[in-house]
């Protein structure tokens, strides 16, 4: 783990270089001199709580946003290394590839389902949208009455804030990948 100076820093430079913003255009946003934005951003200044806060409400973001530190480049993860979610009398195991990120809105699961499950799912939030990918076997969906089935290498996009089900009606184990998007709020 890094020191939070310079965690700090990389989260300012990041988001700074994200939405094409000079320190200029930051110290009219924070009422934070530019000398300061700058030797924050270069790990050379622990900044106070009050000169986080004003950065942060200044870029409105979340303060914590700019005390996390940034992810590697990339993440190999083992989809079945995770505990799964085991639901339907064991018929169905939902193994979160990547839980929810409030960065990016999105959580992924990958999930088996036996022969026989039936996986009903409440209503998520208006804007909430869900993908399928099935990678084995073949899903029949239920999207507010409307049954789709979906056979391998298929995929389908829904709205979830409807009533929705995931259904093994097969002799073969289905397997598929889901994400599911949530509105920035």
């Amino acid at each position: 783990m890094q020191s939070p100076v310079l965690t700090i820093g990389e989260r300012l430079k990041e988001i700074r270089a994200t939405r094409n913003l000079t320190l200029e255009d930051i110290s009219k946003l924070t009422d934070v001199s530019k000398p300061m934005l700058g030797q924050i951003e270069r790990g050379q200044s622990s900044p106070t709580i009050t000169t986080l806060w004003k950065i942060a409400v200044g870029l409105k973001v979340p303060l914590s946003l700019l005390l996390e530190e940034l992810e590697d480049e990339c993440s190999v993860v083992d989809t079945r290394s995770k505990d799964a979610i085991i639901e339907n009398d064991g018929k169905m195991r939902a193994f979160p590839v990547f839980p929810f990120d409030p960065t990016r809105n999105v959580e992924i699961f990958y999930i088996e389902f036996d022969p026989g499950c039936h996986h009903p799912s409440e209503r998520h939030l208006d804007g909430v949208e869900e993908y399928v990918f099935v990678v084995q076997g073949m899903l029949e969906m239920v999207v507010n009455k409307k049954k789709i089935v979906l056979k391998e290498n298929q995929a389908l996009r829904f709205r979830a804030n409807v009533f929705h089900s995931y259904n093994n009606l097969y002799q073969e184990p289905c397997i598929i990948y889901n994400m599911i998007f949530y509105p920035r709020t």
